[in-house]
């Protein structure tokens, strides 16, 4: 194959229609816009908002201002006095564990850590998002955090 050879594939290239040249081209004298009226004229024919008279759907429908953004994340709040609950040092605690107490409903769901609350017992914490005040204070009471991936 050299670079002669390329071609489009059949029908991928359409010729445009060229109107207006003469009675045996089927499109002369009117150009295929019919004979007078608002569709023959250059810029004729009707918006797409307008239905005929009748009050058009953009106008039937209520207000709905903005939009939804289907990609934001609902992270489920689990605070610090909650955690503070686990008494045993050295404790995993994920998002399975956070489920099975019942701190969250489902342990997929992400989670996020928040700071409200103390916590005296040295904990490695699992979760999907930490605020700054709770990575401090796991840090202060000797455990360690660390951010599971969104999936």
């Amino acid at each position: 194959m050299k670079l002669h050879d390329l071609r489009p594939n059949p029908g991928a290239k359409k010729k445009r229609k060229r109107v207006g040249r003469g009675i045996s081209s089927g499109h002369g004298k009117t150009s295929g816009r019919g004979t007078k009226g608002q569709g023959a004229r250059s810029g004729g024919g009707k918006g797409v908002y307008f239905e005929g008279g009748q009050l058009p759907l953009a106008r039937r429908l209520p207000y709905k201002r903005g939009f939804t953004n289907i990609r934001k994340v609902y992270y489920k709040a689990v605070n610090l006095k909650q955690l503070a609950e686990f008494d045993f040092d050295g404790l995993d605690v994920t998002p399975e564990i956070m489920a099975a107490v019942g701190l969250i409903k489902k342990e997929t769901d992400p989670v996020v850590v928040l700071g409200d609350g103390e916590l005296n017992t040295a904990l490695t914490v699992k979760a999907h998002r930490f605020s700054k005040s709770a990575k401090e204070k796991i840090e202060a009471a000797g455990g360690t955090v660390e951010v599971l991936p969104l999936s």
